[in-house]
């Protein structure tokens, strides 16, 4: 073999280039859906609707992010090209029509052919992007990183939640930069890169050499079989303590800028969006990392729940929302809280693939995926509605430093939010069995 062609299989066959940057060309691509409070009253604005109206856009994305990994879980698993592909023309095309819709809107304000196109776009054609281009890597990644999976995935999963905090200053530059026509323009350049990005992703990304998926004529389980290699409230209890988790996440995240105006300190709400986007990616990777040395990886998720359940517990005891304004230790324990709500999101994000193939191994584990990302589709529709109908119901508005809040709807939020972490909790340890294989 020449030196040339020594190189040449080199870079072939190394896995941070064939797994762990494609991964990260990805998610740190797709990760920009959670961009979307950036600009959702910008773009209401510009159209003539309401942001209420708007947000559904955002709900919708992560809705058909849940279906599209449920229903195109076998497409990844046979073939990550295809599947990887599939993800950056949506997303791209998606997001391009986002921007057409936009511009449409303002040339026809209150058109609801400009609102029903952004949601079709930015919804439903991103939303199977996401969906797709979230799981393509997975499995890859883990077979690469066989001895530290956890820490493999979660470095992807982390690129996802990282994504935000990279790309909101990029795009609040370039709305101030651009005036008025900012808003569609944006959508548009950033199609270009993003599409870039993830074709790139999409050439580099490749299972080992040594990895036999088996072939179309050899018989391989239905996932029904697969989850029924154990006793079916295994998976059930995966499943909703996963899609806890996200709903909880969502409701106070959502709720996160006028929780931080409402303790008085609205001037930070950029810098403490950034630093909650830096938690939720390094929860990711810290919480993945950390479940590699247990023998059971459900273990991390019953440390995200409790310190969930504290925290929210002493904000709750303490009214650290509606006292915090002007008092030191119920600013920083509400900020604490944001902060590890949002670790402990992304960490249930990062350990799901893992505790799946521990439970049930790596053979369907890009279809098994799917169907559990399918939790994050629903809690993207009651997430942050749930804490919007909290808030619009529950406690009135008040002035703080110019800004209207409501102090005890966002408290009334923890209420719901800690009942329901004390269910995922039980869930965690009476339903999720010990893999006893992997003691």
């Amino acid at each position: 073999m020449s030196n040339n062609e020594q190189k040449k299989g080199g870079w072939r066959t190394n896995k941070w280039v064939r797994a762990a940057i494609p991964a990260l060309l990805l998610h740190c691509s797709i990760g920009t859906v959670y961009c979307w409070s950036i600009f959702s009253q910008e773009i209401a604005d510009y159209i003539g609707f309401s942001k209420s109206a708007t947000e559904w856009a955002f709900s919708f994305a992560i809705f058909f992010l849940g279906m599209s990994a449920a229903f195109l879980g076998n497409v990844v698993e046979k073939d990550i090209h295809k599947s990887s592909l599939i993800a950056a023309i949506c997303f791209a095309v998606g997001m391009a029509g986002t921007g057409a819709f936009i511009f449409y809107g303002g040339q026809h304000k209150g058109s609801l052919v400009a609102l029903i196109g952004i949601y079709i776009c930015y919804g439903f054609i991103m939303g199977i992007g996401l969906g797709t281009g979230y799981l393509s890597p997975v499995k890859t990644l883990m077979l690469w990183f066989a001895d530290r999976k956890g820490l493999a995935t979660g470095l992807a999963v982390a690129g996802f939640g990282a994504a935000k905090a990279i790309a909101s200053p990029i795009m609040q530059g370039m709305l101030s930069s651009m005036g008025e026509t900012g808003i569609y323009k944006m959508f548009w350049i950033l199609a270009v890169v993003y599409f870039i990005m993830m074709f790139t992703g999409h050439l580099l990304l490749k299972k080992p050499d040594g990895w036999h998926e088996p072939s179309g004529n050899e018989e391989k389980p239905s996932i029904i079989q697969v989850i029924k290699t154990k006793p079916i409230t295994n998976y059930i209890g995966i499943w909703l303590m996963f899609y806890i988790n996200i709903t909880c996440g969502l409701a106070l995240l959502s709720q996160e800028k006028a929780i931080v105006k409402c303790l008085g300190l609205a001037a930070s709400v950029g810098i403490i969006s950034t630093v909650s986007a830096i938690f939720n990616a390094g929860g990711r990777l810290g919480f993945s990392a950390w479940a590699d040395t247990m023998k059971d990886r459900n273990t991390i998720y019953k440390i995200i729940f409790i310190i969930s359940i504290v925290l929210t517990g002493l904000t709750i005891v303490t009214g650290g929302i509606a006292n915090g304004a002007g008092n030191m230790v119920l600013t920083a324990l509400v900020i604490v809280l944001i902060m590890m709500v949002n670790a402990g999101y992304g960490g249930g994000f990062s350990n799901v693939p893992t505790l799946l193939s521990d439970q049930y191994g790596m053979g369907s584990i890009s279809a098994l995926h799917g169907i559990t990302l399918s939790a994050w589709g629903f809690a993207g529709l009651t997430g942050n509605q749930l804490a919007t109908w909290i808030v619009n119901n529950f406690g009135e508005t008040v002035e703080i430093d110019g800004y209207m809040v409501n102090p005890t709807g966002y408290q009334t939020v923890l209420y719901v939010t800690i009942v329901l972490y004390i269910i995922a909790l039980v869930l965690s340890m009476v339903f999720v069995k010990p893999n006893k294989e992997n003691k």
